[in-house]
């Protein structure tokens, strides 16, 4: 059972980034800005990159992060071989944390502190599912 619960955090976790691609809410007088937005990156804005070259990051980012993320539950459950858990952990968490930063918004942190956490525990701590 710890392992479906572990696995359906990282399957939402890896989901969760698929709001890069939904469309905003309608923006409101005193409501916050939309956090998932791929039209604007304080680092790559800087380096004058097209809205077309920032979204085609982003993209490919997301795409990335969550289809690591669901190789990674999936192999914790055990649907595919659960050595490709940690490996696919540390490329979603990785592909995760560039596309947080890029496209950096204060309501995100919470994702970074899920993939430090999640190569903390991977790298320094040796976690795989088989030693589960």
């Amino acid at each position: 059972m710890p392992s479906l619960i572990l696995a359906a955090f990282v399957l939402a976790h890896g989901a969760i980034h698929l709001s890069y691609l939904a469309p905003p809410p309608p923006a409101t007088a005193d409501g916050p800005t939309w956090p998932f937005t791929l039209d604007r990156s304080w680092v790559l804005s800087r380096a004058h990159a097209s809205t077309a070259v920032l979204r085609s990051i982003g993209l490919a980012l997301t795409a990335v992060t969550f289809a690591s993320f669901t190789l990674a539950a999936m192999a914790i459950v055990g649907v595919v071989p659960q050595t490709l858990a940690p490996v696919a952990v540390v490329l979603g968490a990785g592909s995760s944390i560039g596309l947080l930063m890029l496209f950096f918004h204060p309501w995100l942190v919470l994702g970074l502190v899920i993939d430090v956490a999640s190569l903390w525990a991977v790298i320094v701590a040796e976690w795989s599912p088989i030693a589960a």
